[in-house]
């Protein structure tokens, strides 16, 4: 994949994952804060976004979602495929919930 590609990529990525975002910002917003691992600030900001700005976002050349998986333990949870899969999961999204969120720089 050459670098043309990959940025493409990329911008079709941060598009899908800022409507995906602002939508579940629309439709619950304190369940997409906990599920984004967003503060309200950054929610209200993203919600408030017109189309226009949503693309000029998304059009960046870095990712915007990324990985909140910076501990091997809730990431060995999130793929652990033994027969209580649902409690693993569980555990993670306790360990995740206690986090902190993101904050505008």
């Amino acid at each position: 994949m050459n670098i043309e590609n990959m940025m493409s990529e990329i911008r079709e990525l941060n598009l899908s994952y800022l409507i995906l975002t602002q939508q579940m910002i629309r439709a619950d917003k304190e369940a997409a804060i906990f599920r984004l691992g967003i503060s309200i600030d950054i929610a209200e900001l993203l919600e408030s976004l017109s189309n226009a700005q949503l693309l000029k976002l998304a059009s960046t050349n870095m990712m915007l979602a990324r990985f909140r998986f910076e501990d091997d333990i809730i990431l060995g949870m999130l793929t652990d495929y033994s027969k209580d899969g649902a409690q693993a999961k569980s555990h993670a999204a306790i360990l995740m919930s206690s986090q902190p969120v993101e904050q505008i720089s």
